[in-house]
């Protein structure tokens, strides 16, 4: 499957967290040391997230602001 973003990150599921509409799903990445993404409970029930499943993120934004530290 072909994706329109080019960032990806590797990383592992943390938890997941349901309200049966919407889900948030956490995850261990490398660097940053963690991620997180809401996504309807329908895509989580089809994509079978579970902690300590190993997946690849695919990272699209609008927008990216860098800010000099």
């Amino acid at each position: 499957m072909k994706y329109g973003a080019r960032n990806k990150v590797n990383a592992k599921v943390k938890s997941v967290k349901s309200d049966g509409i919407m889900s948030l799903v956490k995850f261990d990445v490398t660097s940053p040391s963690e991620m997180a993404s809401v996504l309807t409970t329908e895509s989580l029930e089809d994509l079978d997230l579970k902690p300590g499943d190993k997946v690849e993120l695919i990272i699209k934004a609008i927008h990216v602001l860098p800010i000099k530290q």
